[in-house]
C-alpha cells in the first residue's frame, strides 16, 4: 500500500468526473490488500474505495450541478446479459465493480459511469451518505425474501455489517432484534443503532431471522444453531477465499430452513437506499467511530485491524479525501 500521484482519470463516453470527499474502509479492503479474496473479483494494481460519497466537477444534465454531493452505484452492469435484464444486476455475467476491478474512491477524482450516479438531496449529510453502499449491501439481503411479521432476529458479527443490519432491520418491524458480538466495547453502539440486546454469549432461544455478518467459519454453524423451524438464515460475511463449514442438511430439511447467501446488491437495492436517505428515514451515522486524513491511510488500517478494544468502541472508519493529515 501506497499514496502515490498518478495521471488523472479521462472520462470516456458515458463517463463523468467525480471528487470522492469520504471513504469508508471495511474487512473485503483488509481481505483485498492481504490478496485472501476470490481471485475472480479482483485486478491488481488497484486503487481502493468501493464506499464513498463525492461531489459532482461539473453540470451534469438531469443530474445536479457542480458541487453536487452523489453516490455511485459500484456494480457496473453490462445490462443486456439474463441476469441484467431479470434486475439481478449483482450477478452480471460481466463481473466489473469500483474497487475491485476498476479504480476506486481512494483518490482525488474518480471516472465513473453516469448512469450509475446518484443526486443526494441537500439535507443528507456526508457521514450518512457515505454509508449507502454497505447499506445497500444489507438491504438487498433483508428484502430478497419475505421477512416474518414480528420476527425475533438475531444478527451475529458487531462489525459495521452487523452494526447496520441492526439500523436496516428496525425498518422491517421485528419483535427483537439481538445482536452476537465478540467485544464488550461494541453494545452501546448496537443498542443506539437498533438493538434491542447486545451479548457476548450465544443465547438460548431461538430466532426467526438469522443475519450471519462475522466472515468467520464458526458464525455460519452458530447462525444455523439459532434458528427456529421455519427460520431464514442470510450469510453476509465473507471469509477467506477457502473456507468450508460442516452443515448437517437434516437438520436444514428437518427444521424447513431457508439458508441464503446474499453477494452485494442490485440497482433497486441501492436506490431504496439513496430514496431513504433523501426523505430521512435512515440516518445511520452514529456507525462512524474513526476518522482518518488521505495520507493517514495506515492509520486507518491499523484501526481498521485492532480486535484487542484499546481503541474503544469501533463502527465504520472513514478517510476523508478532502483533508490531507490531521
Amino acid at each position: 500500500m501506497a499514496l502515490r500521484e498518478v495521471p488523472a482519470p479521462r472520462p470516456s463516453d458515458g463517463q463523468i468526473l467525480v471528487r470522492p470527499l469520504r471513504v469508508g474502509v471495511c474487512g473485503t479492503d483488509l481481505e483485498l490488500i492481504d490478496a485472501t479474496i476470490d481471485p475472480a473479483y479482483v485486478r491488481y494494481p488497484l486503487v481502493l474505495g468501493h464506499e464513498w460519497v463525492g461531489a459532482l466537477t461539473s453540470d451534469v444534465p438531469g443530474l445536479g450541478e457542480v458541487g453536487d454531493h452523489v453516490v455511485v452505484e459500484g456494480i457496473i452492469p453490462c445490462a443486456h446479459c439474463g441476469a441484467c435484464q431479470d434486475g439481478d444486476t449483482n450477478r452480471c455475467e460481466t463481473y466489473d465493480e469500483i474497487g475491485f476491478t476498476r479504480p476506486g474512491a481512494l483518490a482525488e477524482l474518480i471516472s465513473v459511469p453516469a448512469f450509475l450516479t446518484h443526486r443526494l438531496g441537500a439535507s443528507v449529510s456526508l457521514d450518512d451518505a457515505v454509508l449507502t453502499e454497505p447499506m445497500a449491501v444489507v438491504w438487498r439481503a433483508l428484502t430478497r425474501l419475505p421477512v416474518r411479521a414480528r420476527a425475533r432476529v438475531a444478527i451475529i458479527g458487531d462489525g459495521s455489517i452487523g452494526l447496520l443490519a441492526a439500523h436496516l432491520v428496525r425498518r422491517l418491524s421485528p419483535h427483537s432484534v439481538t445482536l452476537l458480538g465478540r467485544r464488550a466495547e461494541q453494545a452501546e453502539l448496537a443498542v443506539a443503532l437498533g438493538a434491542d440486546e447486545f451479548t457476548l454469549d450465544v443465547p438460548k432461544e431461538r430466532f426467526d431471522l438469522i443475519i450471519e455478518a462475522a466472515g468467520v467459519a464458526q458464525a455460519t454453524a452458530t447462525a444455523i444453531s439459532l434458528a427456529s423451524r421455519g427460520a431464514s438464515i442470510t450469510l453476509l460475511g465473507l471469509p477467506p477465499h477457502g473456507t468450508t463449514v460442516p452443515v448437517g442438511p437434516d437438520d436444514l430439511v428437518n427444521n424447513d430452513l431457508i439458508l441464503q447467501g446474499s453477494f452485494s446488491y442490485t440497482r433497486r437495492a441501492f436506490a431504496e437506499v439513496v430514496a431513504r436517505l433523501n426523505d430521512g428515514s435512515l440516518r445511520p451515522s452514529a456507525i462512524i467511530t474513526h476518522r482518518f486524513g488521505l495520507d493517514e491511510f495506515a492509520g486507518a488500517l491499523a484501526a481498521l485491524r485492532d480486535t484487542s478494544g484499546a481503541l474503544g468502541p469501533r463502527g465504520k472508519v472513514v478517510i476523508d479525501v478532502s483533508v490531507p493529515g490531521r
